[in-house]
């Protein structure tokens, strides 16, 4: 299910995602035509939607976790799932997912040199029963993450045009 948000929400959504901590009443005064109970009103609406989470992102690079990496693994036909569970378990892996195509998980790790990466793609995950495959790629430089994607102005054009539509398609 879709759910249906304007350019008031984009708008404080932009805004909860550059600080999480800024108050209803900064908010308000940013955006400028509306009162702080709106967008209390609308926080609390996207919450519970789902649109939304706040909270605190670590940077690892600050942490002394200055490599990142991709790491591309090939599993056992039937154990993705198990095998992905059991990587995410791992403190220096904050990203997970099962995927398609030539590989079956996708892996974001964390470390704090190389050697540290090698030991733990090699030493640890090379060795989880059901790997087969592992494929490293180290990102020296990341433009852009998920905690910095934004709601598409496209979907918010797309549900704004609906609601003028009476809900008609065109």
């Amino acid at each position: 299910m879709v759910n249906t948000i304007d350019d008031l929400d984009k708008q404080i959504a932009d805004l909860l995602a550059e600080d999480g901590r800024m108050s209803s009443t900064q908010i308000a005064r940013t955006i400028g035509h509306i009162t702080e109970r709106t967008v209390r009103y609308r926080i609390e609406r996207l919450l519970k939607m789902g649109v939304i989470e706040i909270c605190a992102v670590p940077i690892p690079s600050h942490l002394g976790y200055s490599v990142n990496a991709d790491v591309f693994v090939e599993v056992e036909p039937g154990k993705s799932v198990t095998v992905a569970k059991q990587i995410a378990q791992y403190e220096n892996v904050p990203y997970v997912a099962c995927s398609t195509g030539t590989n079956d998980l996708s892996v974001q790790v964390v470390a704090r040199d190389n050697a540290e990466l090698f030991s733990f793609v090699n030493g640890v995950l090379g060795q989880i029963e059901g790997v087969r495959k592992t494929v490293t790629s180290v990102v020296p430089i990341v433009i852009k993450d998920v905690y910095r994607w934004r709601i598409p102005s496209s979907l918010v054009d797309a549900a704004e045009k609906h609601h003028e539509n009476g809900g008609l398609e065109d």
